[in-house]
């Protein structure tokens, strides 16, 4: 019927406009937090890394929202994309990383947040001493980026932290993430998924969903649109347990688990899983000159060889960590004495069971029945 507003587009904006709200007049500070769900990181952030964040301005740092540490490696002269950057902690941290070549971009919905993001610019390029800023911010949606201004394979990383679960359409945000980056690009982000797909009840509320809880992906459903979109194969980074930590939102999800997890996606070309490969990383990433943990299933130690699949080969390969490793062709195995990856799954619970982080075991019935078929 003419005139007759789509029913989902209604949904986006009605979930669009609470975000926005939650973060912009009801949220002040992270005390204001009524979950775990954006607090430390799973691991220790490393000495540089805590270095760089001690350089950020206390009040960008107080409306800090994030689930996890969206830092990855080999930075120097990258430019990023953070999706959702609220107050801009995370583009101030990188831009200490990525240098006065490189650039960071920070995209949000929320003017309050882009207000105090904003406001601090030049304070932090004069602190860096920088003679150009390296940092912008842009008021736009992550599920539109090109309509926001920023331009088809243009960047070498996409950062996100704690934010893709507040978005009403996660698969037009892994669609436009996948546009923006170069080839051979690569998403990174932390998020909070659960361990099934969460009930129309829960996923109404509003405070659920401004917590970071309300929207949370099936961790499942994250690996399907991934692959869909064209990015290789999710890397589980690390994960931690989410306990809500208030009564009443625990009793809203009473039967449901949640984890702060980080993936890391790359735009290469998809090997095969069975073509084994050697490779050795050459220990020239700033920061990682002994050990780099580029997920958890593969630590790869300065000139050591180390076997990786052929998907994991056309990462290294295709993406910025080419100029740092040396890979040996597939038939030269025997020739080397090779550290082994873990068997690992992609399933962050999993991985959370195995760190001993928590007891958690996995949901039967209900919620994760035949009714969650992948990607329905």
């Amino acid at each position: 019927m003419a005139g007759t507003a789509d029913p989902r587009n209604v949904t986006y904006e009605r979930i669009r406009s609470d975000v926005k709200d939650y973060y912009g007049k009801i949220l002040q500070s992270a005390a204001d937090l009524k979950s775990n769900a954006c607090v430390l990181p799973a691991k220790p952030l490393p000495g540089f890394v805590t270095k760089a964040l001690a350089n950020v301005h206390p009040d960008i740092t107080a409306r800090y929202y994030g689930c996890g540490l969206v830092v990855p490696e080999c930075l120097e002269g990258c430019w990023i994309l953070d999706l959702g950057c609220g107050s801009g902690r995370d583009c101030y941290l990188l831009s200490q990383l990525v240098g006065e070549k490189g650039h960071i971009t920070g995209i949000d919905m929320t003017e309050d947040q882009l207000d105090v993001a904003r406001k601090y610019v030049d304070l932090h390029m004069q602190k860096f001493g920088y003679k150009r800023k390296n940092v912008d911010f842009v008021q736009g949606y992550i599920e539109t980026l090109t309509k926001a201004g920023v331009k088809q394979s243009s960047h070498d990383i996409i950062i996100s932290n704690c934010v893709i679960n507040l978005s009403p359409d996660k698969a037009s945000v892994l669609r436009e993430a996948y546009e923006v980056l170069k080839d051979g690009g690569e998403f990174y982000f932390s998020d909070v998924y659960c361990d099934c797909r969460l009930p129309e009840e829960v996923r109404k509320n509003k405070v659920l969903w401004g917590e970071c809880l309300g929207g949370a992906l099936w961790w499942e459903d994250l690996v399907c649109l991934a692959e869909e979109v064209g990015f290789s194969t999710p890397r589980l980074v690390t994960a931690r347990v989410i306990t809500v930590g208030n009564s009443e939102l625990e009793r809203l999800t009473a039967g449901y688990k949640f984890v702060a997890a980080t993936y890391r996606l790359f735009k290469v070309p998809r090997g095969k899983l069975n073509d084994k490969c050697v490779v050795m990383y050459d220990g020239n990433v700033t920061g990682f000159e002994e050990v780099l943990e580029f997920d958890a299933q593969h630590t790869f130690k300065a000139g050591e060889a180390a076997e990786v699949d052929g998907e994991m080969a056309s990462i290294l390969n295709n993406s910025r960590f080419s100029a740092e490793f040396t890979l040996q062709p597939p038939g030269g195995l025997s020739a080397f004495c090779c550290n082994k990856p873990k068997m690992l799954s992609r399933n962050p619970f999993e991985l959370v069971e195995e760190l001993g982080t928590a007891a958690v075991t996995p949901t039967t019935g209900g919620c994760c029945g035949a009714q969650n078929a992948c990607c329905s």
